[in-house]
Formats: structure tokens, sequence, C-alpha cells
């Protein structure tokens, strides 16, 4: 499931479901591979991590780039962690916001709800989204389905004998 309502050409209210392989706590586990999300992840660069980890106060540095010419530097601050459960953060640098990512067992899977809302602060793709919102916005659901379909592979992966 995805929904989107926007506030603001510049913004990106996104909301969207997903099933994932494995429990909770396997999730949770990968996710915490900090030293792998830019081997996962191409559009992923610069990352690094101050704190203890996937942890309340921890603060995820790195950069953006989507498939389309810009970069976003971004610190992704986790406001709190229940471990194996859920995230709430906030998003600073060229994107400002909120986000959130929410973790239920369903038998042998992991249903996932995330959703944040995203304003561009970077002054020439603020320009660019009173012009070319859908590019954007492209761009943007680019991102997000190739980040869940990799972190899909990686779970199978890390899972399967």
């Amino acid at each position: 499931m995805v929904g989107r309502v926007s506030t603001s050409p510049q913004t990106i209210d996104y909301k969207g479901s997903f099933t994932l392989p494995g429990s909770p706590e396997q999730i949770w586990s990968e996710l915490a591979r900090f030293d792998r999300y830019e081997s996962w992840w191409s559009w992923l660069t610069d990352f690094h991590v101050d704190g203890a980890g996937l942890a309340t106060g921890s603060v995820l540095h790195g950069t953006v780039a989507p498939p389309l010419p810009y970069r976003m530097r971004i610190e992704v601050t986790l406001v709190r962690c229940v471990p194996h459960r859920s995230i709430q953060a906030s998003v600073a640098g060229d994107l400002r916001g909120t986000a959130s990512l929410l973790l239920r067992s369903a038998g042998a899977e992991t249903k996932t709800d995330v959703a944040w809302t995203i304003e561009m602060m970077q002054r020439r793709l603020r320009l660019v989204a009173r012009v070319a919102r859908p590019l954007l916005v492209w761009g943007h659901d680019r991102v997000v389905a190739a980040t869940v379909a990799r972190f899909r592979e990686l779970l199978r992966a890390a899972h399967d004998p």
C-alpha cells in the first residue's frame, strides 16, 4: 500500500505497507547491520553512524543519490527505538521532517508500515519541485521500491540455508 497527501510542492508525505520475510527480530537484526548499508543500496554513500547503533539517540549520516541528477545530504536522528517493534526519527539536512517504522509479526513474515513527511531544503530542488514535482516523486518512489526489493532479497538470503 502506498499513500500520499501533499501539503506543498516541496514536501513528500509518504505511507507504505510491506510484507517482509522473517520475524520482527530478524528484520531488526538486519536493519542494525549499518556496516553493510552502502553495499546493499547503491543510492546511499558517505554513510556513518554516531551513537550506539540501532538505538534511541543514534544519528545516521549519509548522502542520498536517487536516479535523478541531484544529491542530498541527510542526518537521521533516532528519536525513539523500541527493539523489534518501532522507530521514530527526525530528518535534517537537505531533507527535513519526520519518519517512522512499525514492525508487526505475521506468522513467518513481518508486516512493515513506514511513513514520513519530508521537505526538500535545497534551493534548486525547491524550484524544480514547483515545476516538475511528478519527476521528483518518481525519483522518490524508485528509491523506495529499490530499497524494499533489495531488503527482501537480503532477508531471504540471510534466512535460507
